[in-house]
């Protein structure tokens, strides 16, 4: 059978920079001393995630949570809707894209605030290499990067800190089988070694953030 006369015809890409609409969740006052930045996981929406995050609620900090840029159905074109940070697919353009709106969130919120807060971040899940990347080359160095459930992306070594420095909390659970302690210990020794000023919390659950482990930060 003859193929179709074209079928040889090379395949040419493109890529275009379009607007879009990204949403985010908060609580706090306005000139709170802290601002946390809080980063969800897989197949997370942010104002659940949000809800979650209750237990780091104090009168001295604003949380707020963006939400991913790429939303999906988590069952196969039904159901409830998730959001993600990246997939494997056009990589770097997702993780430039995230960094972009990471930035410019910030600065809107920081606009807003009479004050200079403490910027802490806090990742769970796939928002922990989100919130590692953006610590490491976003516009706004964080004082704080709180890595729940997950590790550093493997691109990340000492030389990736420059000279960025933070206090590093690297928490997971005891039956946490995405993140396991054990893990959780390497990713520990790897940045103390590093020479970031890190301490490991191992919490009595699963993967998940747990109440009591936030109700301490």
């Amino acid at each position: 059978m003859n193929e179709p006369a074209d079928s040889q015809e090379p395949v040419r890409s493109g890529e275009l920079v379009v607007q879009r609409r990204a949403r985010w969740f908060e609580r706090g006052a306005l000139d709170a001393r802290e601002l946390w930045i809080v980063l969800h996981g897989y197949g997370q929406l942010a104002r659940p995630f949000l809800a979650s995050c209750a237990p780091l609620a104090r009168p001295e900090r604003r949380l707020v949570a963006p939400e991913a840029l790429s939303r999906f159905y988590l069952r196969s074109g039904r159901g409830p809707i998730g959001a993600c940070w990246m997939t494997r697919e056009a990589r770097e353009d997702e993780i430039a894209d995230y960094l972009a709106y990471l930035d410019a969130l910030c600065a809107h919120v920081l606009a807003q605030m009479p004050l200079a807060p403490r910027l802490c971040v806090l990742g769970f899940s796939q928002g922990v290499a989100t919130a590692w990347r953006w610590a490491l080359a976003g516009a706004h160095a964080p004082a704080r990067l709180i890595a729940c459930g997950g590790t550093a992306p493997e691109e990340l070594d000492a030389a990736a800190l420059g000279t960025r420095s933070f206090e590093l909390v690297v928490a997971t659970g005891e039956h946490d089988e995405a993140f396991t302690p054990q893990a959780a210990r390497a990713e520990h020794e790897r940045w103390l070694s590093a020479g970031l000023r890190c301490s490991l919390e191992v919490h009595g659950r699963g993967h998940e953030l747990a109440r009591e482990f936030l109700a301490r930060l």
